[in-house]
């Protein structure tokens, strides 16, 4: 019998049902990486490809429980947020982060799905802004999350490198401001490390209607490779790759915005 110990990692976020965001393309993109996720429920959603029908946030106790019962068991070498849904919640986040001291920890600001429903209220955004994205090792804002956190509009180049100073102003220790809602047929992300490195990764803007989950896959790939012991900036690079390799080859799922392909980049994965 063979037998191997494979990096643990953790996902604490919410549910897709529909299985193409959240904490589902969380495990499945964890797991192409092979590292073993575990996870932390933080609400329900009624979801599907065309949209969000339903919410229900999990009971605040049984948060805290199933957090205990990963650090009483698993030897979690990276964390990652997502939806969060509201302040308290965030709070009790944020509380169970610092007793467990869990780093390094990515957080994925996200407050609204692909569809347009909103999954964190105005209080939840607050709570991120003031008590998580300080603690935080990496932070992924899309453009739009971006705007919302810095409280102005991002219109140009020099627009986004002030966002990303004042997000690490906070307290987050590494930026990534993600270029996936400009216009144009090339996207382009910016990165800011705690070291006061910079640069940004340029990728094509792929014409699909399949990208439900983008957010949620490029952080956890993240995470996985911080897992696997590469630095802050190889693993935003490698995580970045892995987004535009399964891009590239669509799997007809749904009939709205469709998830991504993760068996995209199996021959390239080890």
């Amino acid at each position: 019998m063979n037998s191997k110990k494979v990096p643990q990692t953790l996902t604490i976020a919410g549910s897709d049902s529909g299985g193409g965001a959240g904490m589902q393309a969380d495990i499945k993109t964890m797991q192409e990486h092979h590292v073993f996720s575990t996870s932390v429920v933080v609400g329900l959603t009624a979801q599907n490809t065309l949209g969000v029908q339903s919410v229900l946030p999990t009971p605040v106790d049984m948060i805290n429980a199933q957090f205990d019962s990963v650090f009483d068991d698993f030897d979690i070498k990276a964390a990652k947020t997502g939806a969060l849904f509201d302040q308290q919640r965030a709070e009790t986040v944020v509380d169970n982060i610092n007793k467990h001291n869990i780093h390094p920890i990515v957080v994925d600001p996200v407050m609204v799905a692909k569809g347009g429903a909103r999954l964190l209220d105005d209080s939840g955004i607050d709570a991120i802004i003031k008590k998580l994205i300080p603690i935080a090792d990496i932070v992924t804002p899309n453009l739009p999350e971006a705007e919302v956190i810095y409280g102005k509009k991002i219109e140009k180049n020099d627009d986004v490198i002030a966002a990303a100073t004042y997000i690490q102003q906070l307290g987050a220790k590494n930026v990534i401001i993600k270029g996936g809602h400009q216009e144009g047929d090339t996207l382009s992300d910016y990165v800011l490390l705690e070291n006061s490195v910079n640069f940004t990764i340029e990728s094509p803007k792929y014409d699909t209607v399949r990208k439900h989950g983008t957010g949620d896959t490029l952080s956890s790939a993240i995470v996985s490779n911080l897992a696997k012991g590469l630095s802050i900036k190889e693993a935003i690079i490698e995580g970045k790759h892995y987004i535009d390799t399964i891009l590239q080859s669509e799997i007809i799922v749904g009939h709205g915005h469709g998830p991504l392909n993760h068996w995209g980049a199996e021959d390239e994965i080890r």
